[in-house]
């Protein structure tokens, strides 16, 4: 113990840095790897995003605990959130908000009775990575529904959950789906997520790592928008 107090005594300025840090990620921003390919092709494995967590709530340091509402989060947004199921932290797209009734029809979104549009995009200019354990077509659909413009990718052969609802979303809660519709855990299996467990906004990446590729810099990707 007195080993201890002296270690510390010894370096309190570096402890002190290094609490620092740990408050202002905890409470104003932080930054994630994405460990999956849920969002592709928006986000890519090995891609490290920065999170402002004061995007939407002001929270007391280390905890769900809601201090202060900034603002109220949008369908489209980028979010990081704790799964409700298991508390593990993700990232996926908002969709819908509380009071918007929300279904899927064979992949095909309607919100409050106003269908998506999607218009398929070449997939070869898109220059898809593939996906693990899956080996079958990739298609690339650009979906427009009010905020919601933005790509996303099913895959016909693989199995998935393409149709539910209607479902009305309860207030303060919000339905997340990720990108590649077809392999995402998301809403459709860990239900919605409450505004407390929201935890930022994703803006910007930082870097980014190809994993395929001995964790080569995507130097192209190196601070983008998303």
């Amino acid at each position: 113990m007195l080993n201890f107090k002296k270690l510390v005594a010894d370096n309190k300025g570096f402890v002190a840095f290094m609490l620092g840090m740990l408050l202002v990620r905890s409470a104003f921003a932080d930054y994630y790897l994405v460990p999956s390919s849920s969002m592709y092709p928006t986000l890519l494995e090995g891609d490290r995003v920065i999170c402002d967590r004061t995007a939407y709530d002001l929270k007391v340091p280390f905890t769900d605990v809601i201090v202060k509402h900034l603002a109220d989060p949008k369908r489209g947004d980028i979010v990081t959130f704790s799964s409700p199921e298991d508390g593990v932290r993700l990232v996926k797209r908002l969709v819908a908000v509380p009071g918007d009734i929300v279904e899927m029809r064979e992949e095909r979104l309607l919100i409050n009775g106003q269908a998506a549009n999607y218009e398929e995009l070449q997939a070869g200019a898109q220059q898809l990575t593939p996906q693990r354990e899956y080996a079958g077509e990739q298609q690339v659909f650009q979906e427009k529904l009010g905020s919601l413009n933005h790509r996303i990718i099913v895959m016909p052969e693989r199995q998935a959950l393409r149709t539910f609802g209607p479902l009305k979303v309860p207030e303060g809660q919000y339905l997340m789906l990720g990108d590649n519709r077809d392999n995402s855990k998301d809403s459709r299996y860990i239900g919605l997520v409450k505004r407390e467990l929201i935890t930022g906004k994703i803006k910007r990446l930082m870097f980014s790592l190809d994993g395929d590729r001995y964790y080569m810099p995507r130097f192209e990707r190196f601070g983008s928008a998303v």
